[in-house]
Formats: C-alpha cells, structure tokens, sequence
C-alpha cells in the first residue's frame, strides 16, 4: 500500500518530463472554465479564459510542478496559436464586402488607435518607474499572442509578463467596449466587433462572435491589422527611444 502510494506522488514528476502532462492540464482546464463560464450565467466581466488561467495555475501550485517544465511541455500547445489566428480569415473573407465598404474609416482609425494602445500603457509604466523590462513587455498587450509573443522577445522583455498584461488587457477592454456602447447607444455590429479586436485581441474577438458573425469579422479585422501595424511600427519606435 505504502508502495502504491509512493508511486501515486511520483506520478506528476515522471509525467512532467513528457508534455503529456502539460497538455492534459491545459486542456482539462479549458474545458472546465467553459464549463462553470456557462453554468454562471457566462458574466462579462469574468471570460472563461479567465477562469481557465486561474484554475490551471491553482493545479500547478497543488501539484507543485515546476512551471519551466510545464512551459516546455505546452509549448506544443503554443504551435496552435499561429494556425488558429489564420482560420480567423474566414469569416473576414465572408464579411469582405462590409470591410472594402469602410475601407477609409478603417485605414484612418487603425494607426490612431493602435499606437495609442501601445503608449499609454507604457508613458503610464515609465511614470511609475518601471524598468525597460517591464516597458517592453507592456508595449504589446494589445496584439493578439502569436505575433505579441514575437514582439515581445525582439523588445527584450518578459512573455510571462506580457501575457499576464494580455489577458487583463483582453478582459478590461471587453468591459469597456460594452459599458461606451451602452453608453454611446452604438448598436453597429462593424464598429463594436472592430473595437473588441483592436483593442481586446483574441478575448475580444471572442466576444464579438458571440455578438455576431459580422462582429465577429471586424474583430478579426481589427485584431490582425492591429498585430501587424504593431509589429511593423513598436520595434522601430524602441530603437529611437
């Protein structure tokens, strides 16, 4: 019995040499934050990626697995993120004819709100007295995590800080969007799907597929414009700064 015990503890150990572990975790957690996001009512204010990261890192400290080799085994999740960010293109391409219809809007909007996106949050940290570290890794988190991550690592700064940025960044952008909407009465599924994309990434996206299909396409709009003006421009402005 003492035997089979020893061999139960040692368990998380042996697995956490292989990704099987890390994977298995991961997805067991997403499954479970979809589950209680539906079951309270899914609140706005709380996503299920949300409740996700918090269940997973509770498993981790239960478990007391070492997060680097947690890391290494889910990079294989991490491969998923590039091909899932294309597949948003789908619904973009379905939408094309709402997007060649406010081509202006959009192209005026996107540097404005992009670049403002990435300052404030760093002008406000460098206030603060925050370290380059911290500066490089706040400049992205607005981007969708895929291109971030890249960003990120160019900059020099941290990916587990900047993720730590992205998500709360995913989660008050929601809010807010829908707060200024009822606020502002705009009821246009283009402007409100386009605002959760360029400035909540993928957790506004979401959101917006849950408005609508259009919303949905001008969120990825929005997202994947944001990612790639962000990428282009936020490496530059760091080198002149």
């Amino acid at each position: 019995m003492i035997e089979l015990l020893e061999r139960f503890y040692a368990l998380p150990s042996s697995l956490s040499a292989s990704p099987i572990l890390a994977i298995g975790l991961t997805l067991s957690a997403f499954f479970a934050g979809n589950w209680l996001f539906r079951r309270m009512g899914s609140p706005l204010w709380l996503p299920p990626v949300v409740l996700s990261a918090f269940l997973l890192s509770a498993t981790i400290a239960l478990l007391s697995l070492d997060y680097t080799r947690y890391q290494q085994g889910a990079q294989w999740l991490m491969l998923l993120l590039g091909p899932a960010t294309v597949a948003l293109g789908i619904p973009l391409y379905q939408q094309m004819h709402h997007v060649r219809a406010l081509w202006r809007p959009i192209l005026c909007t996107l540097p404005v709100a992009a670049t403002l996106a990435a300052v404030y949050a760093v002008v406000i940290a460098w206030a603060l007295g925050a370290t380059p570290l911290v500066l490089a890794s706040l400049a992205p988190k607005s981007v969708t995590a895929p291109i971030a991550i890249g960003i990120t690592e160019q900059l020099g700064g941290s990916v587990p800080l900047m993720m730590g940025g992205l998500l709360v960044t995913g989660v008050v952008a929601t809010l807010f969007v829908d707060l200024l909407s009822r606020v502002l009465s705009i009821t246009d599924d283009r402007i409100l799907g386009f605002a959760l994309g360029l400035n909540g990434h993928a957790v506004g996206t979401a959101r917006a597929f849950e408005i609508s299909r259009t919303a949905g396409a001008f969120a990825s709009l929005g997202m994947g414009l944001t990612g790639v003006f962000t990428a282009l421009i936020l490496p530059l402005a760091f080198r002149l700064w």
